[in-house]
């Protein structure tokens, strides 16, 4: 029986995908949204050592310790990197990776060489973790969302692990096997630029859909995402 796979990006948790949940839910679907290490309510277990690979593996173990088959796995932002690490490691369990705004860098890229930020804006850096001020989350990130959304999220951002953004080689597998995928563009949303996720569809001659969303149409859009992730079956 086909399942969805939600996984989350930088700076979120499972929360970030509750109202897109929630439509798959009621539409009689089995939806799992795991929050990665080191993240959202799981922040407090920041340490070194969380990887793109070792919250990969995390994804891999709910897929087989659920007895996952036939999976829909779909990523949004950085969990792009997660997803397709993920994916490689239960290629048998796995039946369509779906990319929401997400990034997919090549071998041999960074995820700086395709997402571009003003050099200027502030950023908070710790040692084990990095992420963006909460002005510019009100300002930018979650600019397009409605005020009682966007206090909500921002309420519940949390610093990424600093180890979980480029780990080199670990996409290679997946870009070396053939998948069936599906990339959504958010048309009002700069990162990853139109260029990354048409390359990203390109070679994998995926389906394309487009939302007039900023990055986060989990939130800003869940109707019309929903719609496009049951249309996958």
């Amino acid at each position: 029986m086909a399942s969805y796979l939600l996984v989350h990006g930088s700076y979120q948790g499972a929360w970030i995908w509750k109202p897109t949940a929630q439509k798959l839910r009621e539409a009689g679907e089995t939806v799992y949204v795991p929050t990665l290490d080191g993240c959202g309510e799981r922040s407090s277990a920041i340490r070194p050592g969380i990887t793109i690979t070792s919250q990969a593996r995390e994804i891999s173990d709910m897929m087989f310790y659920e007895d996952l088959d036939d999976v829909i796995l779909v990523a949004t932002s950085t969990g792009g990197l997660v997803v397709c690490v993920a994916a490689s490691m239960s290629r048998e369990r796995v039946s369509k990776v779906v990319f929401v705004d997400a990034l997919a860098p090549q071998p041999g890229e960074k995820v700086t060489d395709i997402v571009k930020r003003n050099p200027n804006t502030p950023r908070v850096t710790t040692d084990l973790t990095e992420g963006p001020s909460k002005e510019e989350l009100e300002e930018r990130l979650f600019g397009e969302l409605d005020p009682e959304l966007k206090s909500w999220a921002v309420e519940r951002v949390t610093m990424h692990p600093i180890e979980a953004k480029d780990q080199p080689g670990a996409l290679d597998e997946f870009w070396a096997q053939d998948w069936s995928t599906t990339v959504v563009r958010c048309k009002m949303s700069a990162n990853p630029p139109l260029d990354h996720q048409r390359r990203t569809a390109d070679k994998l001659n995926a389906t394309w859909h487009e939302l007039d969303a900023g990055h986060y149409p989990m939130l800003s859009h869940p109707d019309e995402l929903s719609d496009i992730l049951l249309g996958l079956k």
